[in-house]
């Protein structure tokens, strides 16, 4: 009986050994292209990871594969081009995929409306951002600084889809091999706190 116990004990140290495999890596970022059909998404990484205040600024774009195993996926997520609405600098920035860079847009401030929350009747059931491209203005609803904004750009902007307009989702990726998503978690679109 001794005898194999002290076998055990020193055969811990290997199962442990073998059974810790190599970690893998987290990604954090804002979707700016989601394949629906390659299952391939594209985002802009988070470089400080700080949910009230990010900064999507890191280029290039990171591509991966979604997760093979449906339980490893969360809902799908929603692209968009806008990273930034700057009220500080008065400009809006966004990632221009043709183009693969950033684009800053200054604007002139026409309405604002602070502390508005999603079950406002500002923007409850409303398609946002809208373009009118005849007021050259841009409506747009920010969920996380809890800001409803209509601004005035200039006519060289007009040229970009709504969609440009609009913030991605905010999506987490955990990954062993580069581009390959091991499990993948829609931030924007997930209530951790749900049951």
């Amino acid at each position: 009986m001794r005898r194999m116990w002290l076998n055990l004990l020193l055969a811990l140290p290997v199962m442990c050994i073998l059974g810790c495999g190599e970690y893998g890596k987290v990604d954090q970022g804002r979707v700016v292209a989601f394949d629906k059909d390659k299952k391939v998404v594209t985002i802009i990484r988070d470089k400080k990871i700080d949910t009230m205040n990010p900064d999507y600024s890191y280029l290039p774009p990171l591509t991966y594969t979604m997760p093979t195993d449906p339980k490893e996926v969360g809902p799908e997520p929603k692209a968009g081009g806008r990273m930034k609405l700057d009220m500080e600098k008065s400009e809006i920035i966004f990632y221009d995929g043709a183009i693969q860079n950033f684009v800053h847009v200054p604007f002139k401030l026409v309405e604002r409306k602070d502390g508005v929350t999603k079950d406002n009747d500002l923007v409850k059931d409303k398609k946002l951002p809208a373009v009118d491209k005849e007021k050259k203005t841009v409506t747009i609803y920010s969920g996380r600084q809890k800001l409803y904004v209509v601004v005035q750009v200039g006519d060289e902007f007009m040229k970009y889809p709504d969609a440009e307009w609009d913030a991605g989702d905010e999506v987490r990726i955990y990954y062993k091999e580069d581009g390959k998503a091991l499990r993948f978690m829609n931030i924007s679109k997930t209530d951790i706190y749900k049951k």
